[in-house]
């Protein structure tokens, strides 16, 4: 019997050893269970704490775009700046032939001209010595021109003397030579010889112009005395107005002719005009080291004016690729992202998600886009106010730390 009797105890002191045991290892079953929830939500939060939520009014109020990943031409390029330019012989530079005094001024700058229309008057007694010159050599000439006849005939009928005859006809040839110099000079500055021969003298003469074009400077004052190497007018036809663009070394290789420039000048700098190349310099400038490009300007070349600086981009290359706006992608220091945008039926929000990108060529306002990984079909993206959702999403982030 007390035996029996300890034996009962023995059993009693183990069960409830037993039913200790298991009651720990369920309370700490528990307490990893509990822990494991909290970690999975923790995770679920920091997989959120990324996105940025927008209700449908704050959607309205940003002016948000929302829509799928276009293809999109995009084109390589080549930077580059100038002016505009016109060929030589759109220019022309007005002076005199004789020292003379300005009599009057005809035009004023700005003003439109034809070739052959006056620009001014000149007068000096060299004037009249040329002319007065000219009539005397011409009188002399027809004298000499008749004697040299006679001694011609005298001579080939072996009754005159050569030597007499061969004197006349140096006199003859050398006053024939002088006359047609003066007529030269006549006639350069206007002057009709005819009427120099009936005796009628210019007592000035006109200076006119030698191209189609508008008056670029007046360089002279009435009475004053120019030399002839003096510049009384400069003169430009923009009729034929082009952009001539620098090119640097580096890319010389990449532009041949037919490329389309599209460039804007600084007084109009919201106007994109376009240009095509006709023709590439064959040698290198130096300071800097670069070769002009000359291109047809497009169009309406109404406002634009001689010695314009202009900046463009020469496209070179022309792809079609994924891309997206400028204001869709955002860059934290070498990395670049775009967001995913989705709208959720059941709060009706916007859901914004920031998505790594690589950004390739940039080309009027739009960046080619390339992803890490394959995103499901139809995926749209936020096509503006990239850098507010980074920003919001900073915000998140912070929050979700404290």
């Amino acid at each position: 019997m007390k035996k029996t009797f300890i034996y009962s105890v023995f059993a009693l002191l183990f069960a409830l050893i037993a039913i200790s045991c298991d009651d720990h290892a369920d309370h700490d079953n528990l307490n990893d269970h509990d822990h494991a929830e909290d970690q999975n939500a923790e995770a679920g939060e920091e997989a959120h704490s990324n996105e940025v939520h927008l209700t449908q009014a704050q959607f309205d109020i940003m002016k948000m775009r929302v829509d799928s990943l276009p293809l999109r031409k995009m084109s390589d390029y080549v930077e580059t700046n100038g002016e505009l330019e016109v060929p030589p012989q759109n220019e022309a530079s007005v002076t005199t032939i004789i020292g003379a005094n300005i009599n009057s001024i005809k035009v004023i700058e700005g003003d439109k001209v034809k070739k052959g229309q006056t620009l001014a008057t000149i007068s000096h007694p060299n004037l009249i010595v040329l002319q007065t010159d000219y009539i005397s050599k011409f009188h002399e000439l027809d004298y000499l021109q008749q004697d040299y006849e006679r001694q011609s005939r005298l001579f080939e009928e072996n009754v005159g003397s050569g030597k007499e005859f061969q004197k006349i006809k140096a006199q003859y040839l050398s006053t024939k030579g002088m006359v047609s110099g003066l007529e030269a000079q006549l006639k350069q500055m206007g002057m009709n010889p005819s009427r120099l021969q009936k005796g009628d003298i210019y007592e000035e003469v006109s200076v006119i112009s030698p191209i189609d074009g508008n008056v670029r400077l007046v360089n002279v004052k009435t009475g004053q005395y120019v030399q002839p190497e003096t510049e009384l007018f400069e003169l430009v036809n923009i009729d034929h107005i082009h952009a001539d663009f620098m090119v640097f070394e580096k890319d010389i290789n990449k532009i041949k002719e037919g490329q389309e420039i599209r460039f804007k000048i600084e007084s109009a700098p919201d106007k994109e005009l376009r240009a095509e190349i006709y023709s590439i310099g064959k040698a290198f400038e130096e300071n800097p080291k670069a070769v002009h490009i000359h291109a047809e300007i497009d169009g309406q070349k109404g406002n634009l004016l001689l010695g314009m600086y202009v900046r463009g981009r020469i496209y070179t290359d022309e792809t079609k690729t994924t891309a997206l706006p400028d204001d869709a992608v955002v860059r934290e220091g070498e990395t670049f992202f775009v967001f995913t945008a989705s709208r959720h039926n059941d709060d009706g929000e916007w859901h914004f998600a920031p998505i790594e990108v690589v950004v390739g060529k940039s080309d009027d306002g739009w960046k080619e886009i390339k992803f890490m990984n394959p995103l499901p079909q139809g995926t749209n993206f936020a096509w503006n106010n990239a850098y507010y959702l980074y920003s919001e999403m900073k915000k998140g982030e912070a929050e979700h730390v404290h």
